[in-house]
């Protein structure tokens, strides 16, 4: 009894297994039909790309930029505030090592002390010269005084005593006129002296002042406020350890983060459709939440090949619209560009779309039609048909299995033209087997 029972319950099993095998649905070989509808509404043409932020303008931050006037060639970097640091104007950034110019503002000082003790021993010995000289002409005028009085005392002398008196007053007046003569040339020669002395201490001064200025810009400070970002060097980033040329030496930029950019690239392919001032509507990959709106305010004229890629692409630039303090440099962004918006289409999926003889665009309809559609614009993932369906039909995304033996329908009007096999081919396929025959 309890056999029987069991035999009763596997022949059930048996019999639903057979029924959901025989009456179950059918489907093509691929799995079950994939199907979408005709819709009807406002299309986009959108380029969708990743791009990378950049500050619209930015401010390199320099080092001592006159320092190989004092034959240095290169700086190392002592201290570096860490990237991504928010400065203040005038805030620390970078300190840079000072030993070799400092070991030669020593010697600057030295030279600057030895001249100007020769300045002041100059002007002494100057001062002292011409002193004399002055000092000897005024002995020469008593003289020539003197002189004078002797002669007119002597009017009564012989002729002999006034001869030598009047020869005595020439010869001190003689003696004055070349003391005055030889004090004017000792003074030109004095003033050019001190001339000579007086240029190099302005020299040497100079060179410490300028050496001084020079080494307080070994302390780099902020130019403006800014987040600091290193700079790529010849052995990478610049940073605490790195050498700076100082025939170029930038330490780091300060971007101005208050407008911001994005640097995209364009595949060739869809370059055409790209405009200045065309919308783009951004995302950030860091805060997917966080959505801001832009327009693209250059393209370029000339293409490039990315690394590790085949295709040519061209740079695109998209000012971003608002500021915002979570925006950063190097962030990546997601990019749709607008290049242009229909406000009623009709659109069906890119999948939905077939070919025939690379000339015929059509369509699987579920009334099981193969309908030849006339497509217009395209983005990404649908495309704008101008006529062969309406807003409303259901068209397969997948082949259906029904349609390897159904002609095409073809539309009568093509580019404007009636199309002259419309008249010869139906949508059924006999007729089409027929024509085949006949050619």
């Amino acid at each position: 009894m309890q056999k029987r029972k069991i035999y009763i319950a596997i022949s059930v099993i048996f019999l639903i297994i057979l029924a959901f095998f025989i009456f179950r649905p059918k489907s093509n070989k691929d799995g079950n039909d994939i199907l979408a509808e005709v819709k009807s509404g406002k299309f986009k043409v959108e380029i969708s790309t990743s791009g990378e932020l950049q500050a619209l303008n930015s401010v390199q931050v320099m080092g001592p930029t006159d320092a190989r006037r004092f034959r240095i060639g290169n700086f190392t970097i002592e201290e570096m505030v860490d990237e991504g640091t928010v400065v203040k104007k005038g805030e620390f950034i970078a300190a840079l090592d000072r030993t070799e110019l400092f070991g030669r503002f020593e010697d600057k000082r030295l030279d600057l002390e030895q001249a100007q003790a020769l300045h002041e021993q100059t002007q002494l010995d100057t001062a002292l010269v011409l002193r004399q000289e002055r000092d000897n002409i005024l002995n020469l005028e008593y003289e020539v005084e003197e002189r004078e009085l002797i002669l007119e005392q002597s009017q009564f002398e012989p002729p002999a005593i006034i001869k030598q008196n009047e020869n005595n007053v020439a010869r001190a007046e003689r003696d004055l006129q070349q003391a005055k003569d030889r004090y004017r040339i000792k003074l030109l020669q004095e003033k050019a002296r001190m001339v000579e002395v007086s240029a190099k201490l302005r020299d040497v001064q100079s060179d410490v002042n300028q050496m001084e200025a020079v080494l307080e810009k070994f302390t780099v400070t902020a130019p403006q406020n800014g987040m600091v970002i290193y700079v790529w060097g010849r052995g990478g980033k610049v940073k605490e350890g790195s050498q700076v040329s100082s025939w170029n030496p930038v330490v780091a930029t300060l971007p101005d983060l208050t407008t911001m950019q994005s640097i995209t690239y364009v595949n060739e392919v869809d370059i055409r459709k790209v405009k200045v001032g065309q919308r783009v509507d951004l995302g950030l990959d860091a805060f997917p939440e966080k959505k801001l709106t832009g327009k693209v305010s250059k393209v370029a004229n000339v293409g490039q090949q990315r690394p590790n890629s085949d295709a040519k692409v061209f740079e695109v630039t998209i000012v971003v619209n608002e500021t915002d303090e979570l925006l950063r440099p190097a962030m990546t962004t997601s990019n749709t560009i607008v290049a242009e918006e229909i406000e009623e289409a009709t659109f069906v999926p890119l999948e939905a779309l077939y070919t025939e003889n690379d000339s015929i665009n059509y369509v699987h309809l579920r009334n099981g039609k193969k309908q030849e559609v006339k497509l217009g614009l395209s983005n990404s993932n649908h495309v704008i048909v101008e006529s062969g369906v309406s807003a409303g039909d259901v068209v397969y995304l997948s082949t259906p299995t029904w349609s390897e033996n159904v002609a095409v329908n073809l539309l009568e009007e093509l580019n404007g033209k009636r199309n002259p096999d419309f008249d010869e081919i139906s949508a059924s396929p006999e007729n089409l087997t027929e024509l085949q025959i006949e050619d």
